[in-house]
């Protein structure tokens, strides 16, 4: 059901060698890039018409207008489960007091006298934020991407989400509630690149989407293609690819648990990476013998938990150590990283590159999905070792302010004007020299 990768009795390699032994899903973006460039520009040249027609040859449903009526969000908020009301309630308190925390505060350093920066902290304008909806709902994701958003101090946002045929061409009504109890009313049935495409563009009409500056949430690889596509024009969060879980476990580590973990994230997609990663040779025929029973037990089986466990992007990666395991998920850089070892914060602490790292047998992964209070929009594909996962300030910008007196200026003028020249920019220093009768002080 799910390979091995023996990296017992040799020195690991460093670096991108010893992350090409380690399994990885295929997700070729470049690839998909060119199949997306004709949909985004002809959104860009036909706008809602093209969403509505894109709706029907993509989702199989006939739209009369892409942007969701205030009825149907606060229809869908009415009707929702009261038990998924709580459940959704309690996720966005508990997100909301993590990423209040992270909002960054406008800050002056003194460089000398009469002379200072300071570094402001701004929203963005106008976010666009992606909620998917092919194999599953994921009302969560709405949460994920509008808290941080909101917290962030941005003034417009709005959301995309594909719509579906047993909705009446309304996206799924659990997202739609979701918007609602967060308040945001701007929501638009579209999916795939084409919301992409709306979002940077823009479009006309009654029910036209103004542009956005920024494009955020996970997507398929169409989503990904297309945040690509417009990098530059607009601010993306990250290409978001297959999810992915990594376990970094020792023989304390409950074969039980572990099992269980690996399929929670198997389940999202046949490209769903589940990877073990252990110095225990009796943990791993643990884990084998205890996915068999708990893989029959659940749903989603032939479609999405045994392709992904068999793939390619899955194993279990036996090592000589500790120490060892540490390189092998450090270099393979984990959007879900469990450490379930002796000492597991200990461990969990010098972990280096991982979207977000759960520790010990009472953190899984499930509950970083949904109520954690952490953040579940996070780097895929070993992006972790050089991106960060969705936060409050994704949605900032840092602006500096520089403030100079005349005698602050007067001080260092030599220094740019001497820089500025080594630069064989000579009308730099002249821009000093012509505030100081084109002598410049001390020089």
């Amino acid at each position: 059901m799910i390979s091995r990768i023996d990296l017992r009795g040799n020195t690991l390699p460093e670096g991108g060698a010893l992350r090409d032994l380690l399994p990885r899903a295929e997700f070729d973006v470049e690839a998909a890039l060119e199949k997306v460039r004709p949909i985004c520009e002809d959104v860009h040249h036909r706008g809602t018409a093209a969403l509505i027609e894109y709706a029907e040859k993509f989702d199989g449903v006939k739209l009369e207008r892409v942007r969701v009526p205030a009825k149907a969000l606060r229809d869908a908020l009415d009707q929702l489960d009261p038990q998924v009301r709580d459940a959704l309630d309690e996720s966005i308190r508990r997100a909301r007091i993590v990423h209040r925390a992270q909002r960054r505060t406008t800050r002056t350093t003194q460089v000398v006298r009469g002379g200072s920066v300071t570094e402001k902290w701004v929203p963005v304008e106008r976010v666009g934020l992606y909620a998917p909806g092919g194999r599953s709902v994921y009302p969560s994701s709405v949460i994920m991407n509008v808290v941080p958003a909101q917290e962030a101090g941005v003034g417009s946002i709005a959301l995309a989400s594909p719509p579906q045929a047993e909705f009446d061409g309304l996206p799924h009504p659990t997202i739609l509630a979701a918007c609602a109890l967060l308040g945001v009313d701007e929501v638009y049935a579209a999916g795939g690149a084409q919301a992409v495409a709306m979002f940077a563009y823009g479009t006309s009409g009654p029910d036209g989407c103004p542009p956005a500056n920024m494009v955020t949430g996970p997507g398929n690889i169409w989503v990904a293609a297309a945040k690509r596509y417009f990098t530059g024009r607009i601010g993306i969060d990250t290409e978001a690819g297959p999810t992915e879980i990594a376990v970094l476990a020792d023989d304390t580590a409950d074969p039980v648990h572990v099992a269980a973990d690996l399929i929670s994230q198997a389940e999202h997609d046949p490209l769903a990476a589940a990877v073990l990663v252990t110095d225990s040779l009796a943990l791993a025929e643990a884990v084998e013998k205890e996915l068999e029973p708990q893989v029959a037990a659940t749903k989603h089986i032939e479609d999405r938990i045994k392709p992904a466990l068999a793939g390619r992007q899955s194993a279990i990666v036996l090592v000589d150590s500790l120490e060892d395991g540490l390189k092998v998920v450090d270099a393979y850089g984990a959007e879900h990283l469990e450490i379930q070892t002796e000492d597991a914060a200990a461990v969990a602490d010098r972990v280096r590159n991982a979207g977000a790292v759960f520790v010990g047998p009472w953190a899984p992964v499930s509950l970083g999905d949904y109520c954690a209070g952490s953040n579940h929009v996070l780097p895929t594909g070993g992006c972790a070792c050089h991106s960060s996962g969705l936060s409050v300030q994704s949605f900032l910008r840092g602006i500096h302010i520089v403030d100079y007196t005349r005698d602050a200026l007067a001080e260092v003028a030599h220094h740019v004007v001497t820089l500025a020249e080594a630069e064989d920019l000579p009308a730099h220093g002249a821009a000093l020299k012509a505030r100081f009768g084109w002598k410049v002080p001390n020089a």
